[in-house]
């Protein structure tokens, strides 16, 4: 069963990365698959929105974070579906997985066994090395973003030339070339 799409590294890494040019943004699940994880959070213990979105950044380690105009409305869907229930407090609703919503996740328990055999199979997966990773790209998005409007021509030229180089660098030590 897929249930990744296929991830953009460069400007893809982060749904908050504005997208460059005609790309635009894909989505990290396939369709229908947010809502068995969002319900997997949910069994451990009820949670409201931002908390699930924090859940779902801590567990892909800073690769995936949803923005709540995508939870949100799977949260309702599954309260409509009777597989979550919310009670509003200061504001919030707290959702907290009904029994049926446990059945429905134990019906479909294949996905997530899919979702933590991919994460088991990550191998020597260092979280420190890969936020460092993710931090310094979100300071280049930064830095670029502040000055993209001083640059001269050249300078752009460059800075797209060195971002085609790191490209080719980093799909070939992904792909097991070297540099």
């Amino acid at each position: 069963m897929k249930l990744f799409k296929r991830l953009h590294i460069c400007c893809h890494m982060s749904p908050r990365w504005p997208s460059f040019g005609p790309a635009r943004a894909k989505r990290f699940f396939e369709k229908g698959v947010l809502r068995f994880v969002l319900l997997d959070l949910l069994k451990d213990k009820p949670a409201h929105g931002y908390e699930l979105i924090r859940a779902l950044e801590e567990r892909s380690h800073g690769f995936y974070t949803p923005s709540p105009g995508s939870v949100y409305p799977i949260l309702q869907t599954l309260q409509e579906q009777g597989y979550v229930t919310s009670v509003e407090n200061t504001g919030r609703k707290t959702y907290t997985i009904t029994a049926q919503g446990l059945e429905y996740l134990s019906k479909h328990s294949d996905i997530i066994d899919g979702l933590n055999n991919i994460a088991a199979h990550k191998g020597h997966f260092n979280q420190a090395e890969w936020k460092d990773t993710v931090e310094q790209l979100q300071h280049l998005r930064q830095l670029f973003g502040r000055k993209i409007d001083r640059l001269n021509p050249e300078q752009k030229a460059a800075i797209r030339e060195t971002i085609k180089r790191a490209s080719r660098d980093i799909e070939s030590i992904i792909e097991g070339k070297g540099i």
